[in-house]
Parts: C-alpha cells; structure tokens; sequence
C-alpha cells in the first residue's frame, strides 16, 4: 500500500485530491502539509482539517508549511484565483468547524521525517506551488533518494498556461522552488495542464453525490457545482471543470492511467518566459532520465475509477 503526502493550498480541486486517496483502498494518507495558493496557508490548513472530519477521517494530521514563495516577503490570493475557488477556497460552501489544530511539527520536518520512515512507499503529491518540497530537499538532500517519488500537478509543456502562454498557476507562485525541485534529480512526474484538461467534470456527476443524501455528498456536489460554474466564465470551451489535482492523486496510485514523456525538465526564472516548465537543454542528452510529463491519460478509466472511489467515501461519510 502506498504512503501518501498531499501538499495543498486546500481549494476545491484539492478537496477531491483528498476525498479521491482516502476513498482508495489501496492508499494511506499519511499526512496533509499545508501550503498556499488558492487561499494563505491558514486558510487552506483549516479547510484540510474541516474537510478531512467531513470525510470521516480526523486521524490524517495537517502541518502548516511555508507561507509563501522563496523570493517572496508575503503571499496574496489573486482575484482570478479567488474567482474559481471563492474566497475560501471551497466556493462558499459552509464546513463543520474543525475540532483539532494542526499539528505542531512544520510540514517541511514531516516531509523530511517521512521520508526516512517509508522510503521508497511514500509518494509525495504537491498540488500547489513547490516551496515545501524544495524546503524539504533543502533541508535534507537524502530526501530525494529515499522517496518513491513527487508526482505533481502543476506546468504545461505541450499547451499553453493558464496565467499567460506558457506559465502555469502553481509553477508561477514560486518558479525558483519548480526550477530547484525540477533540477534536483529526484524522481517526479508533471501532471500539468496537457492532461488535467482532457479530465472534466460535469453538473451530471455532481448530481449523483447530491442524491447520495449524506452531508459530505452534498457539500462536495455544491464546492464542485461553484468549481464548475467558474469554469463556464474562465474556459466555456471545455464543457466542465479540470480535475486537476485529483488526476495527480490517481496517478500517484496508478501511473498506468497517463503516458509519459521521459524529459529533464527545467523552469524559466528570468526574462519574459519566466514561469515556463521546458525541457532542460543541459540534461536533455542525459541517460538518465529522472522526470517524466504526463501527455496522455486514458480519461474513461480514470474518471471511472474517480465517481467510484470518491461516491464511495461520500456515501459511507455522514
């Protein structure tokens, strides 16, 4: 069984990241580590911990992580993001206040701790920008061994972003962190936006949670409906919402589910591509190749194996 890490600025593609590995028998969630993005940490860490008890698993512990990007001195919610997620990252939808607080241990000592404690079990699952995994592998660089590996939603190599041409929404919040993790020689794969848009969601599957009549369905069925509805405004040529992050979640479980690209990527942090996940021109002719990109996914079985997984946890949750 899997060890599994989701690192999450706790929006509503997160909040399917995480229903989608608790509803998976073949899965451990051992642990949430907060970050920022589509909401400040502390917003995002509440929304771990509400959402976890709402699923019926308040033993899954939250750390808080770092705040915002390397370079930066704070961190602000841009109104595009705020837009698709609501102000508090769960489109407005009213959680059962936590009963616990996260954890005392920073997420980035967790991170390093499970590393030595799983080894090549723990896959680690970043769906926000990548300043605690690059903390991480600051902070102890046996970390890239030890893990398994980092299958992160995030970048676009062969469409472009979706903050500009070529700049992706969680690469662009810390792209020296992405360039760093990206160079580090630690085995990842990059599900970015080439497949993450092929995977939709529609008011049809909403409205199978909603009928399930648990309290968890239909508080999933209305954050994933406001998820939706943004998308009719933001991208109306793609007919439903992007499963971002839980098409990361599935492939950490299955990587059977996409096709990849073995490339040395890097990130552009300087001029006017900066923010641009692309092949790194010194690696490229390096045997080994540690990173690969997702550019295929076989999106029936997947979206499958997701209404299963997830209608499954929703209907047990109450």
């Amino acid at each position: 069984m899997k060890k599994i890490i989701l690192d999450l600025d706790t929006g509503i593609d997160d909040a399917l990241a995480i229903a989608y590995v608790l509803g998976s028998p073949d899965a451990e969630l051992v642990g949430i580590t907060g970050t920022y993005g589509n909401v400040l940490l502390e917003q995002g860490v509440r929304n771990s911990l509400a959402l976890t008890e709402l699923l019926g698993h308040p033993e899954v512990p939250v750390f808080r992580g770092e705040p915002h990007a390397q370079a930066a001195e704070g961190f602000r919610v841009s109104a595009a993001t705020a837009l698709i997620h609501g102000p508090d990252g769960v489109g407005g939808v009213e959680l059962p206040a936590p009963r616990r607080t996260a954890e005392e241990v920073p997420a980035v000592d967790f991170i390093v701790r499970a590393a030595h404690e799983y080894g090549a079990d723990l896959v680690l699952v970043p769906t926000g920008p990548l300043t605690n995994v690059a903390a991480a592998l600051h902070k102890d660089p046996e970390v890239k061994d030890l893990i398994g590996r980092v299958v992160l939603m995030g970048g676009a190599l062969t469409q472009p972003g979706n903050v500009n041409a070529w700049t992706e929404a969680n690469i662009g919040q810390d792209p020296e962190a992405a360039n760093e993790v990206f160079r580090s020689g630690v085995r990842a794969t990059m599900v970015g936006l080439d497949v993450t848009h092929q995977t939709l969601l529609t008011y049809d599957e909403t409205r199978q949670w909603r009928q399930l009549g648990t309290r968890a369905g239909e508080a999933y069925a209305d954050m994933t409906d406001f998820y939706i509805k943004a998308y009719e405004t933001t991208a109306p040529h793609l007919g439903g919402c992007g499963l971002h992050d839980p098409l990361a979640a599935a492939v950490a479980l299955d990587p059977t589910l996409v096709e990849c690209l073995p490339i040395n990527m890097k990130v552009e942090i300087e001029g006017a591509t900066r923010g641009r996940t692309i092949g790194d021109e010194r690696r490229l002719n390096d045997p080994e190749k540690t990173m690969e990109v997702a550019v295929r996914v076989d999106v029936e079985r997947f979206l499958a194996e997701f209404m299963s997984r997830i209608g499954s946890l929703l209907a047990k949750a109450r």
